[in-house]
């Protein structure tokens, strides 16, 4: 099945340090292990719209209504999806919950986003069988994460390849209020 592809602005919930340097360093590793590009860790809240101006205003926002978020971490999991070849699972929540809800909201976008909190580890077309392996070889040393950032990000969708990760761009930024 062809699936479109078109520009979309992705938000992004950003890790607090350390685990924002835990994620990366391991982000890094694999990437280099396996040929893969490198990328922000991220938790994706909400994809759709386009509007610069709208995604601006809607990361503002929702900066000054929420605060620091902690979800708690529920394990590696991996799948065929190039997006989420090795993945931390996390917990919903009534915060990611709102926190979508205010996004959309802001940016003024009735696209229904599906959140599945997770964090990508690796972005690579792999074998089944090397994914589990990768998967279970992973050890988490977090059992919650602290998220502290908020980024909107103008990327393509699907993102399919290397190219495509790459050529994502921030267009917008805030911290959240501890």
């Amino acid at each position: 099945m062809f699936v479109s592809r078109g520009i979309v602005i992705a938000y992004w919930l950003i890790p607090a340090q350390p685990a924002h340097e835990f994620f990366y360093s391991l982000i890094a590793n694999l990437a280099s292990r396996y040929g893969a590009p490198v990328f922000e860790p991220h938790v994706t809240i909400h994809v759709g719209g386009t509007d610069v101006d709208a995604a601006e205003s809607a990361v503002a926002t929702a900066a000054r209504e929420c605060e620091r978020i902690t979800v708690k971490a529920l394990g590696i999991g991996h799948s065929e999806q190039f997006i989420k070849t090795v993945f931390v699972k996390f917990a919903a929540s009534e915060k990611l919950q709102q926190l979508n809800a205010i996004i959309r909201t802001a940016a003024e976008d009735s696209n229904e986003y599906e959140l599945n909190p997770h964090l990508s580890l690796l972005y690579k077309r792999i074998a089944t069988a090397a994914r589990r392996e990768l998967a279970d070889s992973i050890k988490l040393p977090l059992s919650a994460v602290v998220f502290s950032g908020l980024k909107a990000v103008r990327c393509v969708s699907p993102t399919r390849t290397r190219a495509d990760v790459e050529a994502w761009r921030v267009i917008a930024s805030a911290a959240l209020p501890p």
